[in-house]
This record gives C-alpha cells, sequence and structure tokens, in this order.
C-alpha cells in the first residue's frame, strides 16, 4: 500500500517539481483545484481520499485519507459533468504510455515543446505535464490565461478547450489540441479535436481516429474502449466492463453515445442526456451546436424536462446579446435538424454553467428554470 500525496500547487514549475518527486518516489499523487473555497476543497480532500497534503509549507499528515494499492501512481476526480465526480485511480504504466502514445502522435523531427494552460487537476492539464515528467516533452512555463505568449518561450504544442480558440490567437502554434466541450463545426487547420476522459488517461481519439494501441468498438449505441492507459478502478467501485465485438469483457463502456464505422469514431453526447420528444431522439450536442451559429446567440445549452404530450419538452437556455430571437432559434433548428428540434421553450439566462474545462454541467440545468 502506498501514500496518497495531494499536490496543493499553482500550475507553474513548483507543481512540476512535486509530481517529479512523487515519480522519483513512486508515490502516488493526485491534484488540488485551487480555485475551490475552502469547504469545497475540504470535500475535494474527501472524495480523492489523500492520506498527506504538500504545498508551500511542506506536508502533512490528513487522518481521514486512505491508502492506495501498489502500482498506483496517480488519483483524480472525474469531470463532474454530469453528477458527482468520481475518484479514478490510473497505474504508473498508464500514465506512461499515455504520455508515450501522445508524444509519438504528435512529434515531428523534434519533440514537442508544450506550453500548459489547463488546470492540472483536470486530466486534460495533468497530461500536458506528464509528457515531460514521464516521456521526451519539454514545457516552457509563462503566465497560463494568455496563452499565446507561449510562442515568444518557444513553445510549439498547447492543449486548450474552446473558450481559448473563441479569446485568443492560437494560429501559429504547431499543434492545438482541443478537448472538453464539442469543437465548433469550423477550426484552424493546426486543431486537433480529441476525444477521451479521465478514466481514459486523457484524449485517445484524435479528430476522428483512436491513436495507437487504442482500441475502440461501439455496442448498442455506446463507445466502448480498450486501451493500455486505461484507469483500474475508481476510489469507490471496481472498473465497469462490457463484452465487445471480440466476445471479451475487458472493454470500458464509456457512457458516451457513438458510432465507429470505417475506423472512425463519431460522438453524439452522453447517454444519459439524450431527449426522447415526440418519440424522436435529439442529442443536446447536435442542437447546441447547430444554434450557437446564430450571431446574436453568445452560449446555449438543451434540456428537457417531462411533459405529458411529448414526453420530454424540448427546452433552450440561451445567453444572447440580449435581442429575443425565439422565432430565429426555431427557425434554424427546424432547417439543421428537422420540426421535432423546434425547441417547445426557450429561456434566456445570464450564463451557462460549465466546468472548468467547458463542459455544460447538464446536471444543474434545471435549477436554471
Amino acid at each position: 500500500m502506498k501514500r496518497l500525496i495531494a499536490l496543493d500547487f499553482e500550475l507553474g514549475p513548483q507543481l512540476e517539481q512535486a509530481i517529479r518527486d512523487c515519480v522519483d518516489r513512486e508515490e502516488a499523487f493526485c491534484v488540488l483545484d485551487r480555485r475551490l473555497s475552502k469547504t469545497r476543497r475540504s470535500e475535494e480532500l474527501v472524495l480523492l481520499g489523500a492520506t498527506h497534503l504538500l504545498d508551500l509549507n511542506g506536508r502533512r499528515d490528513l487522518p481521514a485519507g486512505r491508502y492506495v494499492d501498489d502500482g498506483i501512481g496517480l488519483v483524480m476526480l472525474t469531470s463532474g459533468s454530469s453528477g458527482t465526480p468520481k475518484a479514478a485511480e490510473i497505474e504508473w504504466d498508464a500514465l506512461r504510455s499515455s504520455a508515450r502514445i501522445t508524444q509519438l502522435t504528435l512529434r515531428g523531427d523534434l519533440p514537442p515543446v508544450w506550453y500548459p494552460c489547463l488546470p492540472a487537476n483536470h486530466i486534460g492539464g495533468l497530461a500536458v505535464l506528464l509528457r515531460a515528467v514521464l516521456d521526451d516533452a519539454e514545457l516552457v512555463w509563462g503566465d497560463p490565461d494568455t496563452p499565446e505568449t507561449g510562442l515568444a518561450h518557444g513553445a510549439t504544442h498547447i492543449s486548450v478547450v474552446r473558450a481559448h480558440l473563441q479569446r485568443h490567437d492560437l494560429s501559429r502554434f504547431s499543434k492545438v489540441l482541443l478537448g472538453g466541450a464539442k469543437p465548433p463545426n469550423e477550426l484552424a487547420p493546426n486543431v486537433v479535436t480529441t476525444w477521451g476522459m479521465t478514466e481514459t488517461g486523457s484524449g485517445v481519439v484524435y479528430d476522428g481516429y483512436p491513436i495507437e494501441g487504442v482500441e475502440i468498438a461501439s455496442e448498442k449505441g455506446e463507445i466502448l474502449l480498450r486501451s493500455p492507459t486505461l484507469f483500474r478502478s475508481y476510489r469507490s467501485a471496481p472498473r465497469p466492463r462490457a463484452v465487445g465485438p471480440d466476445g471479451k469483457d475487458d472493454w470500458f463502456p464509456t457512457g458516451d453515445a457513438g458510432e465507429f464505422n470505417n475506423g472512425r469514431l463519431s460522438v453524439r453526447g452522453r447517454l444519459g442526456f439524450v431527449i426522447n420528444t415526440g418519440g424522436e431522439k435529439l442529442w443536446p450536442e447536435d442542437l447546441e451546436s447547430i444554434l450557437i451559429t446564430i450571431p446574436a446567440v453568445h452560449d446555449v445549452a438543451v434540456t428537457s424536462m417531462a411533459d405529458d404530450e411529448w414526453g420530454e419538452r424540448l427546452i433552450a437556455l440561451v445567453v444572447s446579446d440580449g435581442s429575443t430571437l425565439d422565432d430565429t432559434i426555431r427557425s434554424v433548428a427546424n432547417e439543421g435538424l428537422g420540426p421535432w428540434a423546434k425547441p417547445k421553450e426557450i429561456r434566456y439566462v445570464a450564463a451557462i454553467p460549465r466546468t472548468s474545462n467547458g463542459k455544460i454541467r447538464r446536471d444543474v440545468l434545471s435549477q436554471l428554470f
């Protein structure tokens, strides 16, 4: 059994060194979200089960912590976009595989030079650091809120979420890995869309194609995955397993819906959030990607509520520029998907709740109406 060290540092060189020290000592670690309130941070530590806390003041014991099994390198909370986060345990071998495969996929004549700007308490941000700690990437540090300045430091690669593309000019990076929420319909040539989750050890599908060593299948509409980067278990439960197309039960059921045809993956969304309205199935992400193209729509989320007539009543939550857009929204939905996609209600809100990596908090949308 091993200790689990909670690292409480800002994104920067001190966090990188703390991770390197954990690797050298083969101590499992987790990274805390420093943006949380004191109460939320205490809840986070309980979910993670850390046995020790390490910050600028040194190391101290956490009496309520739980040790991890030998071989575990990382414990990380899932994004929480669909409810209470779960603590996933990932082995050192899986972390090394993720770093090696990603570096191999993205390298040119020289290893990538990464500019970290995503929070390291999420897998997309931490994976950038681990590519240097566990493989041959280089990190250059600067202000994470101004990612375009990484170019002046010599960075060639960067991982971002959708909001970064809207706010910053990243066109001169060699590669921009885009994760988190569903990507925009139009992307610059240097942007690589990624699909993955905490349980897969970072992104494992690039522009629809699985990277080396990753196997994808679709059974009854659910995406199944087998990969050397896969997590071992949750802190509170074993890893779910599913029978794949080869008859073996060692596939991970991701909970995402999609199709895998001719070697390419098409992701629809979370199975639990598909909306059945009037007998038609509608994926919120499909309608959101259409409605966000309306110039006066700044942000949008699609949800539903029970309805005696329709089964589920389709609701669009819209952040607009102040305009009332009901007719436009319904017209665009009808033209883009069909009459069943026209929202029965359109509600204007100040903001859409999102996780720090850009995913819509669908579990709390009902609180907005």
